[in-house]
């Protein structure tokens, strides 16, 4: 197994390559298909179809917004959290939803990146719905723990064998220090989510805003310290 680790439009892309098929840790933007591709079949020397599975970690534009899209030219497969309903549903899903694509062309503009096409469907499709602890089909040294706080649905991806563990938004690395993403809809579950990924002591902890991390004592009770304690959110 390799792993390869790829710039974004605003985010890390974490690739796992095995030798006869690809996986995508996160379902990345819009605007990263092409860099995908491109990495695929001029860095790896590879076939695109040989992507087969793209995670969806939540439905934020840089961690959903390819998916349908690369499903739709390699016939990869999605997975994602077993949810119910749609994260981005109704009256309020929709504002949040444009609200966010506002806060991805944001931070693009912070970091200096011209501004790119990033829209995607509030609705996700999914192949496979998976609960906390499933393996990941075709990659069954892999699986999805529920790692909630951010939003109801958060996944991180977690491969025991190597001590690997992909956190997607769960924490943000600014000036070299952990702090909480924004938003925070469950304060509570997302302590409980700290807690969980600091006492699974990882080898390699890959964050979408980051890149490779450590998550060690004095970082997390940093983290922890300065969490918020009640939902930080678009309407709060």
């Amino acid at each position: 197994m390799k792993l390869h680790s790829i710039q974004g439009y605003i985010q890390k892309i974490y690739l796992i390559e095995y030798e006869d098929k690809l996986m995508l840790l996160d379902g990345a933007s819009r605007a990263d298909v092409s860099t995908i591709r491109a990495y695929i079949e001029e860095t790896l020397q590879r076939s695109f179809n040989d992507l087969t599975i793209v995670v969806v970690t939540h439905m934020h534009p840089d961690h959903a917004g390819a998916a349908h899209q690369l499903r739709r030219l390699t016939g990869c497969k999605i997975v994602s959290a077993n949810k119910k309903t749609d994260w981005y549903s109704g009256t309020d899903g929709w504002l949040m939803h444009l609200t966010d694509l506002a806060l991805a062309w944001w931070m693009a503009n912070r970091m200096g990146i011209p501004k790119r096409n990033l829209w995607y469907s509030r609705k996700l499709k999914p192949d496979y719905k998976l609960n906390d602890g499933d393996l990941i089909p075709g990659f069954e040294d892999w699986q999805v723990l529920e790692t909630p706080g951010h939003t109801d649905r958060d996944l991180s991806v977690y491969c025991a064998n190597e001590s690997i563990l992909y956190v997607a938004d769960l924490m943000v690395e600014v000036k070299k220090q952990l702090i909480a993403p924004f938003p925070i809809f469950h304060p509570n579950k997302y302590r409980d989510s700290l807690h969980r990924v600091y006492h699974l002591n990882v080898k390699t902890l890959l964050l979408a805003h980051g890149g490779k991390s450590e998550l060690n004592q004095q970082r997390f009770e940093h983290l922890v310290t300065t969490a918020p304690t009640r939902p930080i959110t678009h309407w709060r």
